[in-house]
């Protein structure tokens, strides 16, 4: 089924497919209407630059259609340029594909039973009409979709890295320079000793561990440094009565959160989808342990962001803090996934305001999540567009990598019309059309057939 990663060139896993089960599909049509439903009520979406303006349409400010376009804007070109791609090419669902739609469609509907049908049908579309787009191009001349299966091996090592960059960017040179070693032995000791494992499993845990060790030793020695009064969302400042009003409001909806939680646990332990870039080619390849390990690592870098968002606009995340993920693909079936993520997203509900407050008490702690996500960024970004060249030799030698390579620097010139974590992924898409075109007038022949 997978290839374990224990060799420095692996071969290419073998062609992604997207056939899903009864259940898969249901799952995924019924948590698409349950998601769509939550956005048009305002309580939960999934893009984190969308959130901070639900305040102003909860509170009549902004209109419903004004909200759905900054929706659209911040999405759709990592639906069509990371969420789509990467399902074609890992034959795994992600929450670009599924959830930044459903944000959109939910805040569109001007009523609930639309915002249902309208997430239902998108759910639809993704079971049952990703599995025809494969099969075609999987029949082409030029198969770009199993080239695509390039991007894996960068995506995976280079992700190992993120902890160390964050180090690096808070603590400085020489604690980055033990992380980057204490990493690279233990991927050379997980090759070596357990070559079943993902080699990046071990590092990236001792890289979060060091990281969070050392900013809570930073606070830890500058106990009074916890930001200004009602920083925390504590006391009477305008602040802590916002997170009080948000808090309050997640509370009320607390049945549907919980239900929201079930439901992502679920899709989660069919082993259909995957949380993350690194996480769905994990899931690809049978290793769900491993992906386990990683969202729970990459939790960390978001936990601090989806936290004071929610508690400032009152709308939570789709995935909560996300622990929803890994718990899901760890758990045995799913009834005991509907219940621990019922369970999961109502604690994290429930313990948002001490969230913030502890957030506004460990500054350091605070300031790690963000280089964390940024660490991850830029970590992904290197591994997409590497893997995304390496597509591009596969599938057309030279001329890939020009076609594709000019596609990206033109995106660049440009000012970035996609951004650039999606733009090399459609490079290599629209490169692979390109080839084609040129096999039929008998211009390019591609390499395995030249």
């Amino acid at each position: 089924m997978y290839l374990p990663l224990v060799t420095a060139s692996p071969a290419a896993p073998p062609a992604a497919g997207l056939d899903f089960t009864a259940a898969q599909q249901w799952t995924v049509i019924s948590l698409c209407a349950l998601t769509a439903l939550v956005s048009h009520l305002a309580l939960a979406v999934f893009n984190d630059g969308v959130r901070p303006f639900l305040l102003d349409f909860v509170q009549g400010r902004s209109t419903r259609a004004a909200t759905a376009a900054v929706a659209f804007g911040l999405s759709a070109g990592f639906v069509f340029g990371l969420g789509a791609p990467m399902a074609l090419t890992t034959g795994v669902l992600n929450p670009w594909l599924l959830f930044l739609p459903t944000d959109v469609l939910g805040l569109l509907a001007p009523g609930r039973a639309l915002a249902l049908l309208l997430g239902a049908a998108w759910g639809a579309v993704v079971v049952f009409g990703l599995g025809g787009a494969n099969d075609l191009a999987q029949r082409l001349p030029v198969d770009f979709l199993t080239a695509m299966q390039q991007m894996s091996t960068p995506i995976l090592f280079l992700f190992t890295l993120f902890p160390v960059l964050a180090i690096v960017r808070q603590f400085g040179r020489a604690w980055g320079a033990a992380a980057g070693v204490l990493e690279l032995s233990l991927v050379v000791a997980t090759l070596k000793i357990w070559p079943g494992m993902f080699a990046g499993a071990l590092a990236m845990a001792a890289g979060v561990l060091l990281l969070i060790g050392l900013a809570l030793a930073r606070d830890l020695r500058h106990r009074p440094a916890a930001g200004p009064p009602g920083a925390d969302g504590s006391g009477d400042s305008p602040l802590a009565s916002l997170f009080a009003v948000g808090a309050t409001r997640l509370r009320r909806s607390l049945p549907l959160l919980a239900l929201l939680g079930a439901g992502v646990a679920v899709l989660a332990q069919s082993h259909a989808f995957g949380g993350g870039e690194a996480t769905s080619f994990l899931i690809a390849r049978g290793e769900h342990t491993e992906a386990a390990q990683v969202d729970f690592y990459r939790a960390f870098g978001f936990l601090p962001l989806i936290a004071t968002t929610a508690l400032a606009s009152g709308a939570y995340g789709i995935a909560g803090l996300t622990f929803v993920y890994p718990l899901g693909y760890l758990m045995p079936g799913p009834l005991l996934a509907a219940g621990a993520g019922a369970a999961v997203l109502t604690a994290e509900v429930l313990a948002l305001s001490a969230i913030g407050r502890l957030l506004g008490r460990l500054p350091s702690v605070r300031d790690s999540s963000e280089h964390l996500r940024a660490a991850i960024t830029e970590t992904l970004l290197l591994a997409i567009l590497f893997g995304s060249l390496m597509a591009a030799n596969a599938m057309g030698g030279g001329l890939g990598i020009l076609i594709v390579g000019g596609l990206y620097l033109l995106n660049e010139a440009t000012g970035r019309p996609l951004v650039r974590m999606a733009a090399a992924p459609v490079a290599v898409i629209a490169g692979g059309v390109l080839l084609n075109l040129l096999h039929w007038l008998d211009l390019f022949a591609p390499p395995a057939a030249a």
